[in-house]
């Protein structure tokens, strides 16, 4: 489990901000993911939640240079597996259950496991993960919740996700526990539908010059 937390982290360290994205079409999706990686962020979650995903997983993983990217809100092992097969260099769930975990145990990329509360911190450090996905960030109580786990659960390293803006990406950003934010704000729906890469970039790039 160290290797693959030091992986994740290498990733994870890349940038401030991951961008969650949810694409509609292969072609968008990697304009999309050379628009964010010019913008200097390289690490990439494409989430599953489109019939085109797993497709653009596969030709972001090997038609953009620079780019890292990873597979989000995967819930199974047979979802597991078609990510891995795709050329995911990190996989997101939104929690996790012991199929998924038993998944991840048996591959050699890691894994960014989801928790909202003390109690599913814990069970995953039991588990060796040290590194978290806190999901849904502001609504299961935002910077203040994750400030409080700080001091009772050190050593536990967060990507919180969810709710998270330009506005408030600091409010995590500080917090000693916290080594990045996912945000989906970088690729909004009206810059990706009218094809405005430049936009992209500079939101991008914006994201990617806040503290870590």
């Amino acid at each position: 489990m160290g290797e693959k937390t030091e992986k994740l982290l290498s990733i994870l360290k890349l940038q401030p901000v991951v961008p969650v994205l949810i694409v509609d079409d292969v072609k968008s999706g990697v304009l999309l993911a050379r628009a964010l990686v010019a913008g200097g962020l390289k690490a990439i979650e494409i989430t599953m939640r489109t019939p085109a995903a797993l497709d653009t997983v596969r030709a972001v993983a090997q038609e953009v240079e620079g780019a890292e990217v990873g597979a989000g809100t995967i819930l199974d092992a047979k979802q597991w597996d078609a990510a891995i097969a795709a050329g995911s260099k990190f996989v997101v769930s939104p929690g996790a259950t012991q199929e998924l975990l038993d998944a991840a145990s048996a591959s050699p990329v890691p894994l960014l496991p989801g928790a909202a509360t003390a109690s599913e911190v814990m069970a995953l450090r039991d588990e060796g993960y040290k590194v978290l996905k806190f999901f849904p960030a502001e609504q299961a109580g935002g910077a203040a919740y994750l400030k409080a786990l700080s001091s009772p659960l050190a050593g536990t390293l967060f990507c919180p996700t969810g709710g998270i803006s330009l506005k408030n990406a600091n409010d995590y950003l500080s917090l000693p526990n916290v080594i990045c934010v996912g945000g989906s704000w970088v690729a909004p729906k009206e810059l990706v539908a009218a094809g405005d890469w430049g936009g992209i970039t500079k939101l991008a790039s914006e994201a990617a010059a806040l503290k870590a």
